[in-house]
């Protein structure tokens, strides 16, 4: 009985690791970007334009890195448009980031069945695979949790890492800071608002390509329409949750993460009730959560609002 427990909780721990590091990855690329003062709804899009363009290079090359690079550089130029257009023209940047998101839906279904047409059989491509780290792996529990993942795993480990260090122990991050919080005192004292704010938006669609690549390339195997099914959405909670702080952003991560792998832990289960419930289960832990944290997040002063340099 004792050992049964341990070898389901193995189970959830690692589908929860698995289920957070879109969200992780997505999150911490939009912090990035809003703490620059961008707010980027379109994650959603940069994540499927991510997930579609690694999975179809991976599918036609048969290469792993390839894939990868598509997928990042996919979610790179989607979120060069949503910047330029908020940036350079100061659109609502709400509005652009959703029309965006309607736009890669529908591109991305379409080359998808310009592609392969009507079928029933999803397309399989490579999957990247399992990194053993040597003698931990064989820990006890820990091992397979901890040091049986794949690459985009300790990546994303490690980027919360750097983040941290960018944020809190460089210059630069608190030229980042200054940016977001009064882009007129940052542009008056010599700082560069607009080339920050670029940068900021160019590693959002990074993190946001690579969050889509994990999708088909380590998660699934394969692409379907809609794959993202509002992880870009949940990733922008996941943001707010955190308080648009690396580690905060991790933790929310795997809270979400571990209600989407305690659906599918319940259904294994047989229960008599309807799937449609379990599906709905870790977007409605996301929207308690969400109701919970309001009021606790501090926006950056101009978050979301232009920023034009003749006026000051």
């Amino acid at each position: 009985m004792i050992a049964d427990f341990f070898v389901g909780l193995e189970a959830f721990i690692s589908a929860t690791i698995r289920m957070a590091i879109p969200l992780a990855l997505a999150g911490l690329g939009e912090t990035y970007s809003e703490k620059s003062g961008i707010l980027n709804i379109g994650l959603e899009g940069i994540m499927l334009c991510g997930a579609f363009f690694s999975f179809i290079v991976a599918f036609l090359t048969n290469s792993l890195a390839m894939g990868i690079t598509a997928g990042i550089l996919g979610g790179m130029i989607i979120s060069s448009i949503h910047s330029f257009i908020s940036i350079k023209y100061k659109a609502d940047q709400t509005i652009t980031g959703l029309a965006l998101n309607f736009f890669v839906a529908g591109l991305t279904s379409y080359l998808f069945l310009l592609f392969f047409g009507k079928s029933t059989n999803l397309p399989e491509c490579l999957m990247v695979p399992v990194i053993n780290i040597p003698f931990l792996w064989k820990i006890p529990f820990f091992g397979p949790v901890l040091f049986q993942q794949d690459g985009y795993v300790y990546f994303t480990l490690f980027a919360v890492i750097i983040t941290w260090i960018l944020f809190y122990r460089t210059e630069w991050g608190v030229n980042l800071h200054a940016v977001g919080e009064s882009p007129k005192a940052a542009d008056s004292v010599g700082l560069n608002v607009i080339r920050i704010r670029y940068i900021s938006a160019m590693v959002n669609g990074f993190f946001g390509g690579l969050a889509g690549s994990y999708l088909t390339l380590a998660l699934l195997g394969f692409f379907m329409e809609n794959i993202t099914s509002g992880r870009g959405y949940i990733a922008l909670v996941v943001v707010i949750l955190g308080r648009r702080n690396p580690l905060g952003v991790l933790l929310a991560s795997l809270l979400i993460g571990s209600a989407n792998a305690l659906q599918f832990q319940i259904q294994v289960k047989g229960l008599a009730v309807p799937s449609q419930v379990f599906i709905m289960f870790p977007y409605i832990i996301t929207v308690v959560v969400l109701l919970f944290s309001i009021g606790k997040s501090h926006d950056p002063s101009s978050l979301g609002i232009p920023f034009t340099r003749s006026k000051r």
